[in-house]
């Protein structure tokens, strides 16, 4: 019979991957149908699909909780980095705002005098699985296929400041790889609130304040990965996209009082139009026009042509409206979704049909575009930032009173 810490380890790393791949898998295959079902909060029917997909919640919720309980109990035990580490999470799928929040708080970081370097999974790179550095904090090392799209963004955008991108699914050999080449006082994680096998000094937990919880329910019935008394873990939370969603959303709308007595930030996303490709011109970075977020003006009034691959396409659409151009029409596709030639050419055709004059997608979506892949029409690339307004302060002094600062 199998050792019982024989089966905890093979748990731990199955329930890790499936936090991310089965889940991602799935929505892949039945998108559109479990996407429906995952956000509604109607009662289901017996064999429904709601109902094999609520009992298969059952299921991974059950082995989620043993694998904490695991953790807890010291059966699983979580390494420490020789750095303080900063995990940057949610409890649901989708986007919270996981990677402007590290670009923010990376930036913010190296600014107040800490080395910093960012440990990113490298969800479906090539280098995922061996682990390699994207950035050097000088230049770029690994291309987006190798590195995967996000952390591919990350190191690009951390150029500025100097800041490496590390990648690697066993992120405690990823740590270890940026102290060995880097020797960071911090590294940031990017996505890890259920990397578990990890030790980290600051947990900081992202909550879409629109519906912090999806409806309730765990994957892949719902959109948690975890149950909401993990949320017992966290160290630091706060609410994104609080401009559009209720006025106030306070620790006594959170369940079972698990926030009370830790801090609570708000914060916003605020878009910026980060390049420009002109007609004609190659998707490589070195080809395009950086720009400043103050720039969103070049398209009020514009006839736009958006189209996204991300985890809310609808915030993206959403997003783009509110910048006061012109939109013709917007194309939807899966998250992480690698652009075919195919592809492109349905959403030339969609865009000219239109009558737009300029197409836009996101950061990410560029990412994952071939690098000499030209237009024939403007393209504009938006990305995201984050703002805590006037909390900006209090966040980053919290931040550093944590981590042993002055």
């Amino acid at each position: 019979m199998m050792e019982s810490s024989t089966f905890l380890k093979i748990l731990n790393d199955s329930v890790l991957t499936t936090t991310t791949d089965a889940a991602l898998h799935i929505m892949d295959i039945l998108r559109r149908k479990i996407e429906r079902v995952m956000v509604s909060d109607k009662p289901f029917s017996r064999l429904s699909l709601v109902s094999v997909l609520t009992t298969l919640s059952m299921i991974y919720g059950a082995a989620v909780k043993l694998r904490a309980g695991a953790y807890r109990s010291g059966r699983l035990i979580s390494r420490k980095l020789p750095c303080n580490v900063i995990s940057i999470g949610n409890i649901t799928t989708g986007g919270t705002g996981k990677t402007p929040m590290t670009l923010y708080l990376a930036e913010r970081l190296h600014r107040l005098g800490w080395r910093t370097a960012v440990v990113s999974r490298g969800y479906k790179g090539g280098a995922e699985e061996n682990g390699g550095i994207v950035s050097d904090g000088r230049k770029i090392l690994l291309n987006s296929a190798a590195a995967g799209d996000e952390p591919y963004l990350l190191a690009s955008r951390l150029l500025s400041v100097a800041v490496p991108v590390v990648v690697g699914r066993k992120r405690y050999d990823a740590g270890m790889l940026a102290v060995k080449h880097f020797k960071p006082d911090v590294i940031i994680l990017d996505d890890a609130f259920q990397h578990l096998q990890l030790s980290r000094d600051i947990d900081l937990v992202l909550l879409d304040c629109r519906r912090p919880f999806g409806n309730t329910y765990l994957l892949p019935r719902g959109t948690l990965r975890e149950p909401m008394s993990a949320l017992s873990r966290g160290d630091i939370f706060i609410l994104t996209r609080t401009a559009s969603g209720p006025n106030r959303i306070g620790c006594e709308t959170l369940p079972n009082g698990l926030l009370r007595g830790r801090p609570l930030y708000r914060s916003v996303h605020v878009p910026e139009l980060v390049s420009w490709i002109e007609a004609g011109q190659a998707m490589a970075a070195h080809e395009t026009e950086r720009l400043e977020a103050a720039d969103t003006k070049r398209l009020a009034g514009r006839r736009v042509f958006a189209f996204a691959g991300i985890a809310d396409n609808s915030d993206f659409k959403k997003t783009v409206q509110d910048l006061n151009c012109d939109l013709r029409g917007f194309m939807g596709f899966a998250d992480h979704h690698q652009y075919a030639d195919r592809d492109v050419a349905a959403l030339l055709h969609a865009a000219r049909q239109s009558g737009a004059e300029i197409m836009c997608t996101t950061e990410k979506d560029a990412v994952r575009m071939a690098p000499r892949m030209q237009w024939p029409m403007d393209l504009a690339v938006i990305g995201v930032g984050i703002s805590f307004g006037g909390d900006g302060a209090a966040f980053e002094a919290e931040i550093v009173k944590r981590l042993g600062g002055n």
